[in-house]
């Protein structure tokens, strides 16, 4: 069992329309969006994605001539209390590692927040996140 979790990063230009393009063009393919975030500048976006067949996304993104790439990212349940956050953010500052970017996913049912974070090294992060006995999901997981 894989404890790496793809995210998609999509560069898309910033124009009318081209994000309900790619969103449409994954719904007619039947493929989920699980997560999603957009930054965003005034010429370009990236659209960072978690879905429910990696693969599949890809291979109908490219053919339809959209450039995306394929990370590895964390997926951490967050206490849903006061101070959830900050304890997690605690381990990842006490083990040295830097976060790239993140981002919040609702997942259905919600035990708890997941937070979505892609480090410059995963598997150190998967590691200190282990040792602090706070689990990352798997896809398994994730997808159940």
């Amino acid at each position: 069992m894989t404890k790496e979790i793809r995210q998609i990063s999509i560069f898309l230009e910033n124009r009318v329309g081209r994000l309900a393009q790619v969103t449409s063009l994954l719904g007619q393919s039947s493929i989920d969006i699980l997560a999603i975030s957009v930054a965003d500048t005034a010429d370009f976006g990236i659209l960072r994605l978690l879905v429910n067949d990696v693969d599949k996304a890809v291979a109908v993104l490219r053919d339809n001539g959209t450039v995306c790439t394929v990370n590895p990212v964390s997926v951490v349940p967050v206490e849903g209390v006061p101070g959830g956050l900050a304890k997690v953010l605690g381990i990842i500052l006490d083990n040295g590692l830097n976060i790239e970017y993140m981002y919040a996913v609702s997942q259905k049912p919600v035990s708890h927040p997941l937070m979505v974070f892609r480090f410059t090294n995963p598997e150190a992060a998967r590691l200190a996140f282990s040792q602090a006995g706070v689990e990352t999901l798997t896809p398994e997981e994730f997808l159940a």
